[in-house]
């Protein structure tokens, strides 16, 4: 009877330590493919998957009215010299259809660069106002926040706004951390006799400012994304749209350190949540514990037999 109880002890423990090592083989995996999600959605947002649309001299737009084409919705290119920010613009029926789909029309997480529903395609209006993806390896509007540094707003001073078939330029003069409900700053369309109230609101608020002599005979552009530090907060940054089309004087892609496999690598791990990191740390302790503990009773068993 002794015998046929260890027997079954160890028969037990052996389909208990299986099933464990399986559960966090399984566990370790999802993480894997979790992060392996996580990556392939960041690839779908890279700026280079449009690069063949992009709007040119030498084309005449020919390569953008491709775009628009396949989507009529596109109508506008936004360039932001020295970064990543380098996207078609859209314009949906309201301010969600492109929060979940990307500029050729089709679902995607990483959604697209939209103008505000109220605002007129032409950039007419006093504010216009753009919406884009707070997203890591710099991609979307990933890089707005780090205007918040002041070598990085004082350095990146212009774009470039492609719209009614030629390009216009844009004057940065402000960065702004605002909550997501601030209804006087995303008042899309100002009312002439509302202007200099949110113009001036807009500096009280700025986190930087660079006086450029912008006025309520301008028209403003905002480029608003949720922000990493809160949240319901979120990083704006603001420019003036100007005929005159500057010239980039901002280091390019691969001038800039922070383009640097280092660098992808870390963007990669900030986006993951505590509780996975904490998680994989766990599973995969528990699967080198659980393999020396196999290994240790498999040199018993040969010990014992000899």
């Amino acid at each position: 009877m002794k015998a046929i109880g260890r027997k079954s002890i160890k028969i037990t423990n052996s389909l208990v330590n299986n099933a464990v090592l399986l559960i966090i083989v399984a566990l370790i995996a999802f993480a894997g493919y979790a992060l392996w999600d996580s990556n392939q959605l960041h690839q779908g947002a890279n700026k280079s998957n449009y690069a063949i649309y992009k709007p040119t001299q030498e084309d005449n737009g020919k390569s953008f009215k491709e775009l628009q084409a396949i989507n009529e919705e596109v109508f506008a290119w936004l360039t932001v010299y020295g970064t990543n920010i380098d996207y078609p613009v859209t314009q949906g029926p309201d301010n969600m259809k492109y929060v979940n789909t990307n500029a050729e029309g089709q679902y995607s997480m990483s959604g697209a660069i939209f103008l505000d529903y109220n605002n007129s395609k032409d950039f007419s209006d006093f504010n216009s106002i753009l919406y884009g993806h707070h997203m890591a390896k710099r991609v979307m509007f990933g890089e707005i926040g780090e205007f918040s540094d002041k070598e990085k707003f004082d350095s990146h001073r212009y774009g470039k706004l492609y719209y009614d078939e030629k390009d216009h330029g844009i004057e940065f003069f402000a960065f702004l951390h605002v909550d997501a409900y601030d209804t006087k700053v995303f008042n899309a369309g100002v009312r002439e006799n509302n202007r200099q109230d949110y113009l001036d609101g807009l500096f009280e608020k700025a986190v930087h400012t660079r006086d450029i002599g912008v006025s309520i005979r301008d028209r403003i552009i905002l480029l608003s994304t949720c922000s990493a530090d809160s949240t319901n907060g979120r990083d704006i940054l603001v420019g003036r749209i100007t005929d005159q089309v500057f010239d980039s004087t901002e280091p390019t892609e691969n001038e800039n350190e922070k383009t640097s496999a280092i660098y992808e690598l870390y963007c990669l791990v900030k986006e993951i949540p505590l509780w996975a990191i904490l998680l994989i740390l766990v599973l995969t302790s528990l699967l080198i514990v659980k393999t020396v503990d196999i290994y240790n009773n498999k040199n018993r068993k040969e010990v014992r037999k000899k």
